[in-house]
């Protein structure tokens, strides 16, 4: 898996918080997954993982980006994940979790442990995007498995390819 820290339009959400961000996703997945050194990527943009995920010839690659500045939040970071990456990839190929600033926005754990569930789907899938939908429950919590859904579920799509549907 390749990691790659880009500080695409705000670089302040990254030098705020993207050290302890790797901190938690190295937790999170290190053990299941052998994670390559990261990348820092200046001046970048989501589509700069395809190129660097290739490059790595790792099967994910996970783009922690600074999202672009709103009204109320300077520093807030995503997280694009896509499987397979190679340039080409369109955004509907894959995943983001965003909004991470803590305390206000999701903490850095919770974001690990939401992007564990999405690469454990994308890798069982063999794909992710808009046919990978993290619905955040969690499989061995509660007694009677036929209460819970998967940690991630397939999303079919419309005909034109893009769009999920409802079915």
């Amino acid at each position: 898996m390749g990691i790659v820290l880009a500080d695409g339009l705000s670089p302040r959400a990254l030098a705020v918080h993207g050290a302890l961000l790797l901190s938690a996703l190295v937790n999170e997945l290190g053990s299941r997954y052998s994670i390559a050194a990261p990348v820092i990527a200046t001046q970048a943009r989501v589509a700069i993982g395809d190129h660097i995920g290739a490059a790595l010839e790792v099967g994910t690659v996970l783009v922690v980006i600074g999202e672009r500045p709103g009204l109320s939040v300077a520093d807030s970071l995503g997280i694009y994940l896509t499987h397979r990456p190679r340039p080409g990839r369109t955004d509907g190929e894959r995943n983001c979790v965003s909004n991470i600033h803590p305390p206000d926005g999701l903490g850095y754990e919770q974001a690990a442990a939401t992007v564990l569930r999405l690469v454990t789907g994308a890798r069982e899938l063999s794909r992710s995007g808009v046919a990978l939908k993290d619905t955040g429950t969690d499989r061995t919590l509660p007694e009677d498995p036929t209460s819970t859904r998967p940690l991630w579920e397939t999303i079919e799509a419309s005909p034109d390819g893009d769009t999920p549907t409802d079915e």
